[in-house]
């Protein structure tokens, strides 16, 4: 599934752990100017360090899936989240860009191709979302510490540029749902590291990496896209759950619940009134 090699050992640089700082050449960052915003990354920043330095598996950019025994019954899971995904995927153009719900993303994806299906985010649930995908629901509450979950939609040609997760707090999970041919053409580097996605299977990594991803073939490419929390060592696992909870209050984060509601509520209205639609 990966080709490369890792390197997680510390930066020489006092202020950055090495491969998680959080500046990408050529990408805006993403903030907000209020005062709060800043206070809070204050804290992040600091909390990172510790995160670092009290990883209970370490820090490596992509995991061995077989450290996390869970994971396994994630995969068997695969057929009925592919057949809920094919019934979400029925009104693909109608689902909302990544950028649509956190307008912060429009730093590093501005057009249609990034599409996403959210049952979770920040531990606010889509109560319709999840009704829809009853068993990739029952599947993500295997996962401990599940903080985000979603399917991520690339379509034909969509390329995501490098660029860094905001905070080292958490670790990603995608699960191939749809992976389209030639392998040759659709991967994501995580910062050395090719990794190929396989239907059915787990990849697990650090998105606090720099990383990138493509779909350079001419089909839709599907994943089931997870965060949970990074296992951490005492104390930094006590400063991350605070902050894990504090997260929902930020504005980025209240704005891109508050789109999806939005998002929600004209959705399932719509199909609402397609069910109610007189028949000639």
């Amino acid at each position: 599934m990966t080709d490369g090699t890792a390197d997680a050992g510390l930066s020489e640089n006092p202020s950055a752990t090495k491969g998680q700082s959080f500046n990408t050449a050529g990408i805006a960052p993403m903030d907000r100017p209020s005062a709060i915003t800043r206070f809070f990354m204050g804290i992040v920043a600091w909390a990172e360090k510790l995160n670092f330095r009290y990883a209970e598996l370490g820090n490596p950019p992509v995991y061995d899936t077989a450290t996390f025994p869970w994971a396994g019954e994630v995969e068997k899971a695969w057929p009925q989240i592919r057949s809920e995904l094919d019934r979400v995927l029925v009104r693909q153009s109608e689902l909302p860009t990544f950028q649509d719900i956190s307008t912060d993303v429009k730093t590093i994806s501005s057009d249609s191709g990034w599409k996403t299906f959210f049952l979770v985010g920040f531990g606010v649930t889509s109560e319709q979302n999840i009704k829809a995908c009853p068993q990739t629901w029952e599947a993500v509450q295997k996962i401990p510490g599940l903080k985000t979950a979603m399917f991520s939609i690339f379509e034909p040609g969509k390329h995501l540029p490098a660029h860094r997760g905001p905070y080292n707090g958490v670790l990603r999970l995608h699960l191939g749902i749809i992976v389209p041919e030639p392998p040759d053409k659709l991967a994501i580097r995580v910062k050395d590291q090719i990794c190929h996605w396989q239907e059915g299977k787990v990849l697990i990594f650090d998105d606090a990496y720099e990383h990138e991803a493509w779909n350079h073939t001419d089909q839709t490419r599907v994943v089931l896209f997870v965060d949970f929390v990074k296992p951490l060592k005492f104390p930094a696992s006590l400063v991350n759950w605070v902050l894990m909870n504090l997260a929902v209050f930020t504005p980025f984060i209240r704005e891109g619940l508050e789109n999806h509601k939005e998002w929600e509520k004209k959705f399932y209205a719509e199909a609402e009134a397609f069910r109610n639609r007189p028949q000639n």
